[in-house]
């Protein structure tokens, strides 16, 4: 039996390595927090640049950003809210951003997704050359986390950009938009249950569709009725969203901790 205080960082607790790893498992409960964040994070990018003056917007999302990316680095280990609260920070400002680029600098959605996709590949190739591996298992060190989150925050301006692309540019609008993705995220799935592919290939591939369909599906509930919208309105979808996920995080967090005390006392 383990000393008393002591944790083995190979064994499981919850969706994390006690005491190592710095990310969640790619759980069920993984994606649909993922799915949440990608919604809120359109919502709330929306709801900020035409409640106040863009550029204040912007400044505030990288600030608030910047914040919870600082304090995600201060834990020695995965903490469901610091993790969370990163993420859904990324999906803000990454949103805001990807709108700056278009709307601001004037570049087409198609060059900005194929700009964020370079970015993207470029820091997989970096990372992988660098580390050996691109699984979100071995993110165990501060230099893996920042590859990690640099592929974060190049999939959602990705993302953002592929979303916008198929709704404006192809005039899919907001809804059939959602269809597509939904059908593309089930390619992944398909692969990685059915035809064993590459799970970290599976999981990325995955991970990069995920924030056009949240961000569709946020639009077309959030949006007025005059532009294919149900007219709920941007602040208070952000408010549904982010009240979700913070029940959803606080809920699981109490599991892990009393599963965590498990394995420390086993």
């Amino acid at each position: 039996m383990p000393r008393a205080g002591r944790t083995r960082p190979t064994r499981r607790a919850g969706t994390t390595v006690v005491g190592a790893q710095r990310v969640p498992d790619a759980t069920a409960t993984f994606w649909v927090l993922k799915g949440l964040s990608t919604a809120l994070g359109e919502a709330t990018s929306d709801f900020l640049v035409h409640t106040m003056v863009p550029q204040l917007a912007v400044v505030l999302g990288f600030l608030v950003f910047l914040g919870a990316l600082l304090l995600q680095f201060r834990q020695r280990r995965y903490v469901a809210w610091a993790y969370w609260f990163a993420v859904g920070s990324v999906g803000v400002f990454g949103t805001m951003a990807a709108d700056v680029v278009h709307v601001a600098l004037g570049v087409p959605y198609p060059a900005s997704t194929a700009l964020a996709a370079a970015v993207l590949v470029a820091v997989f190739v970096t990372w992988r050359r660098t580390e050996r591996t691109l699984s979100i298992h071995d993110v165990r060190s501060p230099r893996q986390e920042v590859f990690y989150w640099a592929a974060v925050v190049s999939t959602f301006a990705m993302g953002t950009a592929l979303g916008d692309f198929t709704a404006f540019d192809l005039h899919l609008g907001y809804w059939p938009s959602a269809v597509l993705f939904a059908g593309l995220i089930t390619v992944p799935a398909i692969g990685y249950f059915l035809a064993r592919w590459n799970a970290v290939g599976c999981f990325w591939a995955a991970y990069v569709v995920t924030r056009p369909l949240g961000a569709s599906i946020a639009d077309g509930l959030g949006k007025p009725r005059l532009m294919s919208g149900l007219g709920l309105g941007d602040g208070p979808l952000a408010l549904v969203l982010a009240a979700a996920m913070v029940g959803i995080v606080g809920a699981t967090s109490v599991g892990w901790r009393a599963r965590a005390t498990g394995e420390q006392l086993a």
